[in-house]
């Protein structure tokens, strides 16, 4: 199984009703968990790599090749995904590195630029065998279509999906990125109206803001694709804190393996969760 691609496995999701989880990757240990619980699940999984983790690396090529290692060496099919890219030069890189799909964050531009700039992405990613998810409407950073009281309209979704010729849309229906509480209230009507309405795979960002129940309501009115971050590192700072707190260690193995076990855990409960068909 190992790397593969992302626009075959969110093809296969959509047409069974259910979704595949995306986890964002910051260290080394978070590809090696999401790994472990694909393996346990059985189930397919996205290892994410964001354009503000490659800040934070200083470069894509590191964390990209380590993650990239994991996921040729997962016993399950693994797509590594270059997430919330605003820099063409950044999915230049990706291409070339091997990443097998990328999201193009065009959405603080304005809105014919975002059109023509992700149509040029999309073709230069899919000559190259890489699918590609972007998003529509203005995006400023962690607020803007993804704040709470932000909605995408189904007819816009449709024509950006003709006018891009992108495999994935990341739509806005309620939730919002970095909740540290999972009370986000999507609107599950409109999931569906926009599924009705547009071609391929829809993608909920900001997902670690949202209950289970809902995640699960979420799927079944038509998304396929969940991105989870928040919710994982928060699980994996207080496995860290409580390993530290209990048996004091300057031994960073100690501390880190601990929390990669516990990401591990939650990733594989989350796996299957979404996985329902």
């Amino acid at each position: 199984m190992s790397l593969t691609t992302l626009a075959p496995l969110l093809a296969e999701a959509r047409a069974a009703g259910r979704a595949v989880t995306a986890f964002n990757v910051i260290q080394i240990e978070h590809a090696e968990a999401y790994a472990v619980a694909a393996e346990r699940s059985s189930l397919p999984v996205v290892m994410q790599i964001s354009e503000n983790c490659v800040r934070y690396h200083g470069s894509l090529r590191p964390i990209a090749a380590a993650t990239l290692a994991i996921a040729e060496a997962c016993a399950q099919p693994v797509v590594v995904h270059l997430d919330h890219a605003e820099s063409v030069d950044l999915v230049d890189e990706a291409v070339r590195l091997g990443l097998t799909s990328v999201m193009f964050d065009g959405s603080t531009l304005p809105d014919e630029a975002n059109r023509e700039t992700t149509r040029r992405v999309v073709e230069q990613c899919h000559a190259a065998g890489i699918s590609v998810e972007a998003e529509l409407g203005e995006v400023g950073g962690k607020d803007g279509v993804h704040a709470p009281g932000a909605r995408t309209d189904p007819g816009d979704a449709a024509r950006f999906v003709a006018d891009t010729g992108i495999d994935a849309l990341a739509v806005a229906v309620g939730s919002s990125h970095a909740m540290t509480e999972r009370v986000a209230v999507l609107d599950t009507d409109l999931i569906a109206a926009i599924a009705a309405q547009v071609p391929v795979p829809l993608v909920l960002h900001g997902s670690s803001g949202v209950p289970d129940d809902g995640l699960v309501a979420a799927v079944a009115a038509g998304m396929t694709k969940v991105n989870i971050a928040t919710h994982l590192n928060q699980v994996w700072t207080e496995a860290m804190v409580a390993r530290l707190e209990s048996s004091p260690t300057v031994d960073t193995r100690k501390y880190l393996g601990a929390a990669r076990d516990a990401v591990a855990a939650e990733a594989e409960r989350l796996l299957r969760l979404l996985a329902r068909t």
